[in-house]
């Protein structure tokens, strides 16, 4: 690992070369404040997640920490697992702070920072959340559509919406709105997801009146108007004229400068050492489960746009899209396209035929016994040591009496136990990720356990609440900015919306340059 200071960082950042900025912080470090172009990868998730996000092990890459030495860790099981340009920003999160650059709060920033300027360059029309309710009250002729995922919108939506992700409007508008004098209505639970899905349509050539919801369900709660938790009202199966759906799709994608690419060439792309190139299935979570294309990761259009760095580390990266019909694979390359990512569809779409991906690289991690609930009440009667890995949070709300809260960056406090130690995670990888660090300070973790108060207090476990502990300085993985906004609490939402609404003004000149909108005349 070599180290580099905070103006090299900016410039490579912007010399069109990939790279991959990766914040190995926890997720309340990194949603505190993060620089722009920071791609979220905890260090407690590091090896689990790495292979998807950086595809590339030659890729050029900067770690992002505290400037406590967590960077360096990484950086060493970047390099066992054959990463070989691995570099840090000397003096992390605060160097580049007083270098002059600014650091964001919140997550997916660059992705909200787009949606909010989309708005300003389309000036996509919106309605207010009192002036959508009078239109619902009066029986007006509309359609509200939640573009937010299913188990958002189950959450909370407005009152009589259908849920459709984003990503499926262009397929399925034909069945939501018929009719092209009813007046469609896109919302989420902020401003950017309303943004694009309403933009979307227009772009998509709709002849109905479209509006974004400003504000979306916390504009809705802030008018003091009545939310519906636990709709079920689901987008339906697409209809109408789907060949003219694919041809105003194509269209649209082509004036964005979207390249069509067929298996041939993804192949040998695939098999480019110089370039990371990430194959994306932007169907339903649904659809991709029931198969997909060797090598693809499920990436609901929607999503992708809102939460790119979620799916892609690497900035300059190619991205190949693809679906089943030829109209959301287009559609969501348009909008990439327009956020400065090299996008292309899949000529083939889901019918093509492409070799199976090289398997990524591997750690060598500790091998733990699994440990069903039956057996940890004798474990623990044998004083067994048990270590809680979960969200901060989760543990705050419910663990095993005398249970340690511990993560993997801050486990260098943790004692070695007098006998078994059991580690208590919901994923067997983030365990064995945890012992691997332990097993270098001589600690033997000797068991996994996946387990939830229920299923504890039934096999006669104590189990206890601590509302304080661990301490809010201790749970670097909880992200308490703005956290409750959708619980009730006024200020917290309007700070939320206040937030989004001041991103673009943060943002510098080579940072809005990157993006390349389409002509509105």
């Amino acid at each position: 690992m070599r180290l580099i200071d905070a103006p090299t960082l900016k410039a490579w950042l912007h010399d069109g070369a990939e790279i991959a900025l990766l914040d190995v912080r926890e997720h309340g470090q990194y949603g505190e404040a993060h620089p722009f172009y920071a791609v979220p990868l905890p260090y407690s998730r590091l090896e689990l997640d790495v292979g998807r996000l950086v595809p590339r092990p030659a890729t050029r890459i900067v770690l992002l920490d505290e400037g406590d030495g967590v960077a360096a860790r990484a950086a060493a099981r970047l390099e066992a697992l054959g990463y070989g340009a691995v570099h840090s920003l000397e003096g992390g999160a605060a160097a580049w702070k007083a270098a002059g650059y600014e650091l964001f709060a919140g997550v997916n920033v660059p992705s909200k920072s787009f949606g909010e300027m989309a708005e300003h360059v389309y000036h996509t029309p919106h309605i207010t959340a009192p002036e959508l309710a009078a239109r619902q009250a009066r029986g007006d002729r509309l359609v509200v559509l939640d573009g937010r995922p299913v188990d958002e919108y189950r959450k909370m939506t407005i009152p009589g919406s259908i849920c459709c992700p984003n990503g499926e409007l262009p397929l399925r508008i034909a069945a939501l709105a018929p009719d092209p004098e009813t007046t469609i209505v896109v919302n989420c639970a902020g401003r950017t997801r309303s943004i694009i899905g309403a933009q979307t349509l227009r772009h998509f050539g709709v002849p109905n009146p479209v509006l974004a919801l400003e504000n979306g369900t916390q504009g809705w709660y802030l008018a003091d108007l009545p939310l519906d938790h636990g709709a079920d009202r689901l987008y339906p199966a697409p209809s109408g004229d789907l060949a003219a759906a694919r041809e105003r799709a194509g269209a649209h994608a082509e004036r964005a400068g979207v390249t069509v690419v067929d298996a041939a060439i993804l192949a040998i792309w695939a098999a480019d050492p110089a370039r990371n190139t990430f194959l994306c299935d932007v169907r339903t979570p649904e659809e991709f489960a029931a198969g997909s294309l060797p090598g693809a990761q499920s990436t609901p259009g929607g999503q992708l746009l809102q939460a790119t760095d979620q799916y892609v580390g690497v900035r300059g990266a190619r991205l190949v899209l693809f679906d089943g019909e030829g109209v959301r694979a287009p559609m969501t390359a348009a909008w990439l396209r327009q956020m400065g990512w090299e996008a292309f569809v899949l000529a083939e779409g889901l019918g093509a035929s492409l070799p199976a991906p090289s398997p990524a690289a591997v750690p060598a991690l500790p091998d733990l016994v699994a440990l069903d609930v039956a057996g940890l009440p004798g474990l623990v009667a044998a004083g067994a040591a048990l270590l809680d890995l979960r969200p901060s949070m989760t543990f705050r709300a419910g663990h095993i009496a005398g249970a340690r809260w511990a993560i993997r960056p801050r486990l260098d406090g943790v004692p070695a136990p007098a006998g078994a130690l059991v580690l208590i995670a919901a994923e067997e990888g983030v365990a064995r990720l945890a012992a691997l660090d332990l097993a270098e300070r001589g600690i033997v973790a000797t068991h996994w356990h996946k387990g939830d108060p229920a299923a504890w207090r039934a096999a006669g476990l104590a189990v206890e609440a601590t509302p304080q502990q661990p301490a809010d300085s201790q749970a670097i993985d909880f992200l308490f900015f703005v956290h409750d906004r959708h619980s009730g609490n006024k200020v917290a939402a309007r700070q939320y919306l206040a937030w989004e609404l001041g991103l673009i003004e943060k943002l510098d000149e080579r940072e809005r340059a990157a993006w390349r909108f389409l002509p509105t005349s």
